[in-house]
Order: C-alpha cells, then structure tokens, then sequence
C-alpha cells in the first residue's frame, strides 16, 4: 500500500480578477476551494487512477476538518493525526495576466503530535511506500525528517521525498526510493547551478552518488529528466496558457508514480504521463478534470540522453 504523507495541509482558494488594484474593491470569480497539500494531491491523482492510497497528516480547526471530510466523502482513506491549532489556507490569485501566491506557514504542531504520527507510520502493516511531501508546518525541527525516514529503513518501506528543506541534502544517505527536486531546489540545496544538459547530467549523477536511487528532475516548461543510475532520459513539455501552477509539481509526481512504480521499466510512458498530467493542471483551477491528459501525451517526446 502507497502512503502519502502531508505534514502542512491546507485549504488552497484559487481565485480570479480581472486585474488588481490598491485601495479599491476587487472583484473576483471563479472561486474554488479545494481541500490540499503536496501529499494530498499526490493522492487524489492516484485515486483518479484507481490506485489506492491513505492519507497522513496534521489537520485542526474548521479547516483541517474539512480537508478530511471532503477526502473521506471522495473516497479517500484518511489517517488523521488531529492538532489544536487551525489548518492553514492558502490564496492563489490569477490577474488575468500574473499569478500571485499567497501562502501560509502552517499550524503549530506539538512534539507530542509529532511522536503520534511516529506511532502510526511504526504501525502501519501494510505500508510499502510513503511519499513525503512539502513543507513542516511550526513546531517542527527539520530532524523530524531523519525521524521518519529511520522508521522506514527498519520497515523496509520505500520513500518518495519531494521537499523544498536543505536537509534532503543528509536524507540522502537513508537511500530514498525517489525524489524530485526542481531547478531552483538543486541550486538552493545542493549549490549546483543548471544551465544546460551538460549541468543536468552532472546534477543527476550528483545526486545519484550522494544515495538517491531514482530522481526525477522537474524544470516546468523546459521539461523533465529521470535518472536510474544506469540511463539518463528527457521528457519534452507541452506549451499552455499557465493558469495556476499550485498543483502541477504534485500532479506530475503522482502521474510518474502510477506508471513507475507498478514497472519501473516504463519510463518513457511515465514521463509522457507525468508531463501530460503536469501541464493540465496548470492550465487549471485546483487538480482539474485531466480532460486533455491523453492528448497531450503524444504530444511529448522522451530520448534517452545517456
């Protein structure tokens, strides 16, 4: 069974105006409130795909209560680990020109909660895979990471990390399954500028040499690599018209993992449906309805580039 991890859920509103200016009353439309976080999506992408998942993270007040409701009421299956503090929301604002991202820093969690949801992962028999993802919310040490992913080793479960946290620099000596770090990431963590593929290749064997298994290298409209350790791919990006790019990264991730990880020997098919994926919901409010997910995959093109 894949596990999704979310410590830092939050209610996302996706909004739209048409421009925006001070001191005056701006209209909106298109208002959309959907419950959210990195895990959470991953999950809700995956159950589109009739691929079973439960659900972990911190969730308080309204809010947190409404993100599991309306998880549980779609299907879902929810571990809730329950804190006293308000989930956070989170506004996504489109001008009709720019996109402007607001967002919270999260509940305060305290380390009794933390070993709670410890407990849980100790406890979950059926666990085969977590996938960690975003940020931590207040009250948590960056360590907690190192928490969990002990707990994992000794279980023998497999780990997708897609965190933004410079510790992912000393989580790669726990070996993780996967991970996938952007552009930005790989200079903000690692110190490595990408410029060009000759900067990706090195990156990905970097990161290779450092303990990550597998990396799936995402760079938005320039498309994304994957690296084995044997074989280094590219996978092309289809042009859009950008809407809201909230849960594109999250999306993509889920849509490589429905294809990889029940045969890691389709690698071009996931990259064509990661790309795809990604691409939809970025020209959408929230996840969107994937309507244009088959056309856009042939769309893309995937080489091997080593």
């Amino acid at each position: 069974m894949i596990y999704t991890l979310t410590t830092n859920p939050a209610i996302d509103m996706n909004i739209t105006t048409d421009g925006l200016e001070p001191k005056v009353v701006n209209r909106t439309r298109d208002t959309v409130y959907t419950p959210n976080g990195k895990g959470l999506n991953v999950s809700f992408v995956l159950g589109y795909y009739n691929i079973p998942t439960k659900i972990l993270g911190f969730f308080g007040g309204f809010s947190g209560k409404y993100i599991v409701e309306e998880s549980l009421k779609n299907g879902y299956e929810v571990l809730p680990t329950w804190i006293e503090d308000t989930t956070r929301i989170n506004i996504f604002l489109f001008d009709g020109e720019k996109e402007y991202k607001m967002v919270n820093e999260g509940s305060y969690v305290p380390e009794s909660k933390q070993t709670e949801l410890l407990e849980l992962i100790k406890n979950a028999d059926d666990m085969d895979c977590l996938s960690i993802s975003g940020s931590l919310p207040v009250g948590i040490d960056s360590d907690y990471y190192q928490s969990i992913l002990k707990v994992c080793e000794e279980k023998e479960v497999k780990v997708i990390l897609d965190i933004s946290s410079k510790k992912l620099k000393s989580l790669l000596q726990f070996h993780p399954y996967l991970i996938k770090p952007n552009d930005e990431e790989i200079k903000d963590i690692f110190g490595l500028i990408i410029r060009d593929e000759a900067d990706v290749i090195d990156a990905l064997e970097y990161l290779y040499e450092q303990g990550a298994q597998n990396i799936l290298l995402t760079l938005g409209e320039k498309g994304s690599y994957f690296y084995n350790g044997e074989h280094i791919y590219y996978a092309s990006a289809v042009e859009i018209e950008l809407l809201s790019s909230a849960c594109a990264g999250d999306a993509a991730l889920a849509g490589f993992m429905s294809i990889w990880l029940m045969d890691n020997t389709k690698i071009e098919e996931a990259l064509k449906k990661s790309a795809a994926i990604g691409a939809n919901v970025a020209e959408s409010n929230a996840l969107g309805d994937f309507k244009k997910v088959e056309n856009y995959k042939d769309k893309i093109h995937v080489r091997m580039v080593k």
